[in-house]
């Protein structure tokens, strides 16, 4: 079975401006897309309410699908799209959707430039459980007449694609995804990888200075060995390598001020409850402008 581009929408501008992003993003791999709609089973409590009236919340939420998918159609008339509408857990039905798709696409909430962004429970469970990569992306894409708008005023596909990378332990799936979206949206990839600041370097020791230069030229070989082999798989597109010393958080957040796209990596964990996401992703998550892809790895 073909896989699609699957965007989880609901009626917020979040997840229409996710719908729009993944229209472009099936587009880009030839992919059909298939737009989402879940609808959670009944509360017993609203079910009780006289003004409560199922019947009609199905047939807005299949107006609202069906009107997100014309859309997209006008603006996007050679894409393939369609539409579903599911009932179960919200978290649940996406994470099997994912299963399905090459890559699932949602909305994240914005609280303004200070604030940064609020990822909500159902985006947290879905990127916590889901096997396939999840992207998240903020209001502000292009839908319907209105035009997109950035921080840095980019047009769309702008930019370039920014890989989080750990160098100790590198994970294909995350380096393969990475490459390839720099290579069909042709920008060059930003590679980050952090590194810790050496622990003598708080007293200030005698030889400090020496030891970090030599650090840093360590740290800086070894993003180059681990990205060598990419390189020659995708010979035109421009590496960019950035090795710092510091905050990985801090510092994946300044690396991504003017990205088009963030790539980061989620082990997946099995026997295990709970969210296990990391510092570093919680930041990726709630700080990052751009839309952000989340891929899972063993």
């Amino acid at each position: 079975m073909s896989r699609t581009v699957t965007a989880g929408i609901d009626d917020s501008p979040e997840s229409r401006a996710a719908a729009e992003w993944a229209a472009r993003e099936a587009e880009l791999r030839g992919l059909p897309l298939k737009i989402v709609y879940v609808q959670e089973p009944t509360p017993r409590m609203a079910a009780r309410t006289p003004l409560f009236d199922l019947d009609s919340y199905r047939r807005w939420a299949e107006r609202m699908a069906e009107e997100a998918a014309t859309g997209i159609r006008a603006r996007h008339p050679d894409l393939d799209v369609s539409t579903a509408q599911l009932t179960g857990t919200v978290a649940d039905v996406l994470c099997e959707a994912a299963g399905d798709a090459e890559l699932l696409v949602l909305g994240s909430r914005g609280l303004g430039r200070l604030g940064g962004f609020l990822v909500g429970s159902v985006s947290l469970a879905v990127v916590a459980r889901a096997e396939r990569p999840v992207v998240l992306v903020r209001a502000g894409e292009e839908t319907g007449d209105a035009q997109r708008t950035e921080p840095a005023g980019r047009p769309p596909g702008t930019g370039a694609v920014v890989l989080g990378l750990d160098v100790e332990e590198p994970a294909e799936p995350l380096l393969e995804f990475a490459f390839d979206a720099a290579a069909r949206h042709g920008v060059p990839l930003r590679a980050v990888h952090v590194w810790p600041e050496p622990p003598t370097s708080f007293y200030r020791f005698y030889g400090d200075a020496e030891l970090y230069d030599d650090l840093q030229r360590g740290q800086a070989t070894l993003l180059t060995e681990v990205l060598r082999p990419w390189r020659q798989k995708y010979p035109d597109i421009e590496v960019i390598e950035a090795s710092r010393c510091g905050s990985a958080a801090q510092v994946l957040v300044d690396q991504s001020h003017d990205a088009c796209l963030v790539a980061v990596g989620r082990r997946i964990r099995t026997r295990s409850f709970g969210f296990h996401l990391g510092h570093v992703l919680h930041s990726a998550l709630h700080h990052i402008a751009a839309p952000v892809a989340v891929v899972p790895h063993g």
